[in-house]
């Protein structure tokens, strides 16, 4: 929904009161909306709550919205009232993200979140020098945002890249190590099933707190990020394990693949991954299905293990478990320069940006709701978004025809995604769940005595509109501070994916 700003009524009345002629008044009327309707590109004021209607008001013309407020709890019964708040497509699948006995409370309104001093340091030193070429590659890039977003026009037909940049280098810390609980959620058929594992994201490039090192981590090698992880449980995952390493030249020619390592529990040795290409975070297929009865191992469905769900651990049929599964870790990283974008506007929404209640491993049994798949019972914030849609270059990469993201303004952090197939269809819909560390007791803080100011990403919620299912991953001790020196060097081998680490 691109903003836009409605003449009042009583503007009108003043103008007829003070005698301006008829064919003046709506020209006057559009100057006075214009003067009052915030900047193009900026944000409403800190601590500026929405007014929105009750159910019981709607019906009534004369009733005047109520504004919401910090604290504020909501019910399912008074879901209604957020309705504009909301992107389309969650708010058509609300029987899946929101449930009787929900409890949201309202967080904060437009609240200007920190970073670090050295952050914005590098922003205001690099941001002015960086520029994208015909092709949508990133030129000149150094570390803090590639574009400020008060200097981004919207009107312009490369805005849309220049926020998928953002969004691309927005402010990570280091990156994130975290425990991992992933709950695949059937469809019509079948019940769920859950994997735990850890996992890990260490931005070794373009880091703002790198400056003695020439913004990298000496470690890096070249790769602007290296990303993995392994499985604890179910028994048959056990032990998965992988290895992801994005080559910095990704920035300026975006065909080039990650280099990908995956140890295959059935192999006992360390294979390449199967998918040579991938846009986002790898993840190795996880997913088991049926009686893996004789040694075999069961892995992603019909499609690849047969009727009975099984395979045997030869290298022909294991190979299939190291191609890669798109989900548990959506948004984590993109690739900009891979897709062609547009803004599809501004808009005012209601999302978890800072999550107040815990989940796994902090808490078990945190409630979902019946779906398995909302996130209701949680703080959600007002905040100012942008909505990018892109549309890939080539298409046979991917599994959907456009993706649409809802990016904070301010912060640059994920809040929606939604993809969809042909004639627009919609596929996946999906609500990303931060949380602010510098509102976290104890977090750690960086080497020089500054707040982390990061936004860990601690879970995630799809739903699958076409058959029905989704998945859900939750890592809510999630940490964005730099591992210690033998932790990096560990992270950055691949010689230790033989033990399954």
């Amino acid at each position: 929904m691109i903003r836009s700003a409605v003449p009042s009524i009583a503007a009108g009345s003043l103008c007829r009161g003070l005698g301006v002629p008829g064919l003046l008044l709506p020209l006057l009327l559009l100057l006075l909306v214009l003067l009052a309707a915030p900047a193009r590109g900026d944000p409403p004021p800190e601590n500026r709550c929405p007014s929105v209607s009750s159910p019981s008001e709607t019906v009534s013309s004369d009733a005047a919205p109520r504004p919401l407020r910090e604290g504020m709890l909501i019910g399912y019964d008074q879901l209604l009232r957020l309705r504009d708040l909301l992107p389309e497509e969650i708010w058509h699948n609300r029987h899946v993200f929101f449930y009787a006995g929900m409890r949201m409370e309202i967080g904060s309104c437009h609240r200007r979140y920190p970073v670090p001093g050295f952050f914005s340091d590098a922003t205001e030193q690099f941001s002015d020098q960086v520029s994208v070429d015909a092709e949508g590659n990133l030129q000149n890039y150094v570390a803090g945002i590639p574009f400020p977003p008060e200097k981004i026009d919207l009107e312009q037909p490369d805005a849309g890249l220049r926020w998928a940049w953002n969004l691309a280098f927005r402010f990570r810390g280091a990156g994130t190590q975290a425990q991992f609980r992933i709950v695949d959620v059937a469809g019509r058929y079948g019940g769920p099933r859950t994997f735990l594992g850890t996992y890990f994201f260490l931005q070794t490039r373009h880091r703002a707190d790198l400056a003695q090192t020439d913004f990298a981590q000496p470690e890096a090698k070249g790769n602007l990020f290296v990303a993995g992880g392994r499985f604890l449980e179910p028994t048959e995952a056990r032990h998965l394990a992988w290895r992801q390493l994005r080559p910095k030249e990704t920035e300026q020619r975006y065909q080039i693949s990650d280099r990908t390592f995956v140890y295959v529990p059935t192999m006992r040795k360390v294979r390449r991954g199967a998918t040579a290409w991938v846009d986002g975070m790898y993840v190795p297929r996880y997913r088991v299905a049926g009686d893996i009865g004789g040694g075999g191992m069961g892995v992603g469905g019909n499609e690849f293990t047969g009727p009975s769900g099984a395979i045997n651990p030869t290298s022909a049929l294991s190979a299939h478990q190291s191609e890669h599964l798109p989900r548990a870790f959506t948004a984590y990283t993109l690739r900009p320069n891979a897709f062609i974008w547009r803004v599809r506007g501004e808009r005012e929404v209601l999302a978890p940006l800072n999550s107040a209640w815990p989940g796994f491993p902090l808490v078990e049994n945190k409630n979902f709701g019946p779906y398995g798949l909302s996130v209701a019972s949680d703080r959600w914030d007002i905040r100012w978004a942008v909505v990018i849609e892109a549309k890939p270059l080539n298409p046979s990469d991917f599994d959907y025809q456009t993706v649409l993201y809802y990016v904070d303004w301010q912060t640059q952090q994920p809040l929606y995604v939604v993809t969809r197939g042909s004639r627009g269809r919609i596929l996946d819909v999906g609500i990303l769940v931060h949380r602010f560390s510098d509102d976290v007791m104890n977090y750690p803080q960086w080497a020089n005595g500054d707040r982390a100011s990061v936004f860990d990403p601690v879970a995630e919620v799809f739903y699958r509109v076409a058959d029905d299912s989704g998945w859900r991953r939750e890592s809510y001790d999630a940490r964005a501070l730099p591992p210690d020196a033998g932790e990096i060097r560990r992270l950055t081998s691949t010689d230790v994916l033989i033990r399954g680490r």
